[in-house]
């Protein structure tokens, strides 16, 4: 079985501009996409990395110029200042794991693409109970039981993080295919010819 490792944040636009093309990715290829939120937050300080507003000003500069170039070539809609953002993923994430402890990784995966666009494309507020619940309800998934076995979700938040940790992971989205990583949307391609050769 074809099996990739999709590690992500739920606010990150990076994993936005990448989600659709990694699940069409894997569906022609026949593999396995199993969702992984992890917490970027608890990642960074051991990763060196830094929040955005953290950056200095030019890579936050060439960060919105990347930004418009991609969605553009793209074709996907993307608001380069959100309403929303920066936001508060971890519920959110935790929505998306307990999808995950529930077995639904359909589901799961469904429901990470409504989050991303929620952000990034019809700039809704992932921090808020209502929203979370309604966009839950939106996929055909049971928003108010996600919602509420959030918490419940946590070890396996928790466990996501650490595994990403261990992976050396230090970004979102982050793919790993039979023991190779790959970081970012940009690196898609290079995923395909993985799976191509198997």
């Amino acid at each position: 079985m074809k099996t990739i490792h999709y590690y992500l944040s739920p606010k990150s636009p990076w994993t936005y501009l990448g989600h659709d093309r990694l699940l069409d990715l894997a569906r022609r290829h026949e593999a396995v996409v199993l969702p992984k939120p992890m917490d970027l937050g608890s990642i960074f300080p051991v990763s060196g990395g830094l929040p955005l507003d953290k950056r200095p000003p030019q890579r936050q500069a060439y960060r919105i110029t990347e930004l418009k170039r991609w969605s553009e070539f793209l074709g996907m809609p993307l608001t380069i200042h959100p309403k929303f953002f920066p936001v508060d993923d971890v519920p959110a994430a935790k929505m998306v794991t307990a999808a995950i402890r529930a077995g639904d990784n359909d589901g799961a995966l469904k429901l990470t693409g409504a989050l991303l666009r929620a952000v990034w494309a019809e700039e809704r507020n992932i921090a808020d109970p209502k929203t979370l619940v309604e966009i839950g309800n939106e996929c055909g998934l049971d928003g108010s039981g996600l919602y509420a076995g959030r918490e419940s979700a946590s070890d396996l938040y928790r466990q996501h993080t650490k595994d990403a940790m261990e992976l050396q992971v230090f970004g979102a989205p982050w793919y790993e295919y039979r023991g190779v990583s790959y970081w970012g949307q940009d690196r898609l391609e290079f995923l395909g010819r993985a799976l191509e050769q198997d």
